[in-house]
């Protein structure tokens, strides 16, 4: 087994780590943090059933973006939605055999990077041309932006331009999974692609791409409007007054 591979592997499965214990970290950090006042953005839901249809609509068309900004909301909804059609598509890589309706998406997957690509273009240069995110921005900002940028670029070369041995790439990550090392493919672009995939799933959990998760635990979006007919009490207020 090459050096190279076994680098590689070994980055995996540190990354895989870090990202799964990161992430369940913060997870739990959030479901304990107590939230003591009733401060959903209104016009908000009165019913359990409106806040379930209201993060729906969050998750699934950004709907408060919408209402604020649509330029941004159209680049913000390009890149989600087009990595979303590309992540499925990378299922194929960690499934065997692959079920049909993988099968069918693979196409729009390898298009959608391209939507992908263009609204991280226009995230990016929102940091730089608009003055008031210009100055709230930090360095993490514009790095994240240009992490996430290399990927979809490096990918779509990959599939585009230096086409790689998908093959011996699928046996790579079968193997990660097994705990068979298998030989990575050794095509330059292919393991820039790898290293900053690595890179962004160990720094996931300390990042602002926890927006995804976090979302479900913003009070401001998961609380129904009801305090004058339920009084709210916070976890932590309940447990004081029992004692």
């Amino acid at each position: 087994m090459s050096t190279l591979t076994m680098v590689f592997a070994g980055m995996f499965y540190l990354a895989t780590l870090l990202l799964v214990v990161g992430l369940a970290f913060k997870i739990y950090d959030y479901s304990r943090t107590p939230a003591p006042l009733v401060i959903p953005t209104t016009p908000a839901p009165t019913t359990q059933a409106g806040v379930v249809y209201r993060m729906a609509k969050e998750v699934v068309v950004f709907e408060s973006l919408f209402k604020a900004n649509k330029w941004i909301w159209v680049f913000g909804w390009l890149f989600h939605f087009g990595m979303l059609l590309v992540l499925v598509r990378h299922l194929r890589y960690f499934i065997n055999p692959i079920p049909e309706w993988l099968v069918f998406i693979q196409p729009f997957g390898k298009y959608a990077s391209f939507m992908m690509v263009i609204g991280l273009a226009g995230l990016l240069a929102r940091r730089f041309l608009v003055d008031r995110v210009r100055y709230i921005s930090t360095p993490s900002d514009f790095l994240m932006l240009v992490l996430i940028l290399g990927i979809g670029i490096t990918g779509m070369l990959t599939t585009f331009v230096a086409h790689t041995d998908i093959v011996a790439l699928k046996t790579f990550f079968m193997g990660l999974i097994y705990l068979d090392v298998q030989p990575v493919p050794q095509e330059p672009i292919i393991l820039a692609h790898l290293v900053m995939v690595a890179l962004l799933m160990a720094i996931f959990p300390i990042s602002k791409l926890l927006h995804a998760p976090g979302l479900f635990f913003s009070p401001t979006r998961n609380q129904v409007d009801n305090p004058r007919e339920r009084r709210h009490i916070a976890a932590w207020a309940a447990r004081l007054d029992q004692k």
